[in-house]
């Protein structure tokens, strides 16, 4: 199958796409019962990951006080992905059929087992399936430590500006430290006004409270079973890893693509959503890693369909919009990094070259 490339930057389509272009392919996904839950699936896959990870943590204390031990910090890394993997399903009601059980999913997938605010997550995490790579409206290509837009570049100052400049090297460096800053992040939201005034003072208790049942546990295990330096290079180790895997995960599913919104247009969701999307191909191994996630534009079209079904429901998407004329970038891994890393390099362009 040839390699799909990556539209322009800033590259619509045409003409504004007709309000009923989704409605077909809705009826064809709905009719294979595609968008079916299959809570069976998940139970097994949640009750699969928490004997790992209980496995896992027993494993660091039968090795005890060892350097061997910091080794363990690998799988655990892992296994904190595969939960993230059903925090993010349950924020997307994948999972239960009631808001209620998906939200309590959610607290302990992310909470509890990874010390991460499933409420902030959900929050920006939504408006950016709203809004993807809508440089006004998606939180995840707005201004931060690394930038996604000329103009965004244009406007950095000093240390930011040099970061910059060398974006697209860093970005995996950088990922590294992402597992620090999603804590970080939700600890911030947790504690800010904001916070407490958009959630309600008992749900944003309740979640304060899990964040810090979680750190307690996380940190007297660590210290219980290994000495201070240990406990430190080893959770180091274990937030790096998890961080860089989860950004390996999210990284090639909208970098480089589409950017709607900066001519003024706007799209139907079908344009919306596959042309600012990206797909990975590749065999189980691929997919595991990558959750299923990696069939990112079946995911952006249907956020409510199980994980389980996205890799049946691409042929039926790629189809349609072959024939509905829609690009539909599909490439292996590698290539997607390629991809976004080239627009990140081309985005520091201008301030190299200054």
């Amino acid at each position: 199958m040839p390699q799909a490339t990556a539209p322009p930057t800033a590259a619509p389509p045409a003409a504004a796409a007709p309000s009923g272009e989704f409605a077909p392919l809705l009826r064809q996904i709905r009719g294979q019962g595609l968008l079916q839950r299959r809570r069976g699936w998940y139970a097994a896959g949640m009750t699969v990951n928490a004997l790992a990870l209980a496995a896992t943590l027993a494993a660091v204390v039968a090795l005890g006080d060892r350097w061997a031990t910091v080794a363990l910090a690998v799988p655990l890394a892992l296994l904190w992905t595969r939960t993230a993997f059903f925090g993010h399903d349950a924020g997307h009601a994948q999972i239960a059929r009631t808001r209620r059980v998906n939200r309590l999913l959610g607290l302990v997938q992310g909470n509890l087992l990874l010390g991460m605010s499933s409420a902030w997550w959900n929050d920006k995490h939504n408006r950016h399936h709203a809004n993807p790579n809508h440089l006004d409206k998606d939180p995840d290509v707005g201004v931060g430590v690394l930038v996604w837009a000329e103009h965004q570049a244009a406007r950095r100052t000093g240390f930011g500006r040099w970061l910059t400049r060398h974006q697209a090297r860093l970005f995996f460096p950088l990922l590294l430290l992402e597992g620090i800053a999603l804590k970080v992040a939700s600890v911030r939201m947790v504690l800010s006004r904001e916070g407490w005034e958009r959630q309600g003072g008992r749900a944003r208790a309740v979640e304060a409270l899990l964040l810090v049942v979680h750190a307690a546990g996380y940190a007297g295990l660590l210290l219980t079973v290994l000495s201070p330096g240990k406990a430190v290079v080893f959770a180091l180790v274990h937030h790096a890893l998890f961080g860089l895997h989860l950004g390996a995960v999210f990284a090639p599913n909208h970098k480089g693509m589409a950017m709607p919104g900066q001519d003024g247009e706007r799209w139907g969701h079908l344009h919306r959503q596959v042309l600012t999307s990206r797909n990975v191909r590749g065999g189980p191994v691929t997919d595991w890693l990558m959750g299923g996630l990696n069939y990112q534009i079946e995911h952006h079209l249907f956020p409510g369909m199980p994980r389980y079904h996205l890799r049946l429901a691409r042929p039926l998407v790629r189809h349609y919009c072959r024939e509905a004329g829609v690009s539909y970038a599909e490439t292996g891994l590698l290539d997607s990094y390629r991809q976004a890393l080239a627009h990140m390099h081309r985005v520091g362009a201008p301030l190299r070259e200054g």
